[in-house]
């Protein structure tokens, strides 16, 4: 008979296993911080990869499995209201 893990505990479960979000592998290591900021402000845990022998690949973003799809829809809501909308956020800020 197999005891419960206790609430606290973490599992070993494939929801952790860290993916690269489709759309947010970049050329430049500056957008790839952006979009990694970006999910971290939104509580979303996300990590930068490259392969610095092999610089042609350029940079992926990554997040845990059960967070992807979560990271997708906040990447394509960034994308569909456009750098107007930032600087406008930036400005109400500002005053």
């Amino acid at each position: 008979m197999a005891q419960d893990p206790s609430p606290d505990a973490v599992l070993n479960t494939h929801a952790l296993d860290m993916v690269t979000v489709p759309g947010a592998s970049v050329s430049n290591e500056m957008e790839a911080d952006v979009i990694r900021g970006m999910l971290d402000a939104n509580g979303i845990p996300a990590i930068v990869v490259t392969a610095p022998e092999i610089p042609s690949l350029g940079f992926s973003v990554k997040v845990p499995r059960g967070r992807l799809v979560e990271a997708e829809q906040l990447l394509e809501d960034a994308r569909a209201t456009g750098p107007e909308a930032a600087a406008q956020a930036a400005a109400e800020t500002e005053q």
